[in-house]
């Protein structure tokens, strides 16, 4: 196996950028994913994850019926095309620290996902344990300027010593 042609999910679920919060998350919850490819048609704009939805969605009031994915989604997408290299495709992943790349032609059409499972289950053990190791790094979260809803972790208020 040499192309991610080959080992890339497809038949993907993609939503509109016109669709609600809602609708993502019904869709999310059913098919039991955390993220869903936003496109125009066949033509990628941008995915919108689980975290999307709540950080750039709940935590900010938007209302699930009436904000909009465009609203939420992560427009600056890594993706790649269907003839590259799986091996390619998987130090991409491991760049960007993310499990899911979406996949398309070189008309820039949507025509799959390679996700780290694709990799672990349709490759070398090798390869697979290389890119889950390098993607599942740690991150060093930014804590500066967290609100008290971070708790005593974030700086906020210690429960314990309110009245």
């Amino acid at each position: 196996m040499n192309q991610v042609s080959e080992v890339m999910t497809r038949g993907v679920r993609t939503l509109s950028p016109g669709d609600n919060l809602r609708l993502a998350a019904q869709a999310m919850e059913e098919m039991a994913i955390g993220s869903v490819p936003v496109c125009d048609g066949q033509r990628l704009l941008g995915m919108v994850t689980d975290r999307d939805l709540v950080v750039r969605g709940v935590a900010q009031g938007l209302a699930p019926e009436r904000a909009t994915l465009r609203e939420v989604m992560s427009p600056e997408v890594k993706w790649c095309y269907e003839d590259q290299s799986i091996e390619e495709a998987a130090q991409m992943m491991c760049d960007a620290q993310i499990r899911r790349l979406p996949v398309v032609d070189h008309d820039k059409r949507l025509v799959g996902l390679l996700s780290l499972g694709d990799v672990a289950v349709k490759t070398s053990p090798e390869e697979a344990a290389r890119a889950l190791q390098d993607i599942s790094q740690p991150a060093q979260p930014d804590r500066a300027g967290l609100s008290q809803a971070s708790g005593a972790a974030g700086g906020g208020a210690d429960r314990s010593t309110r009245r």
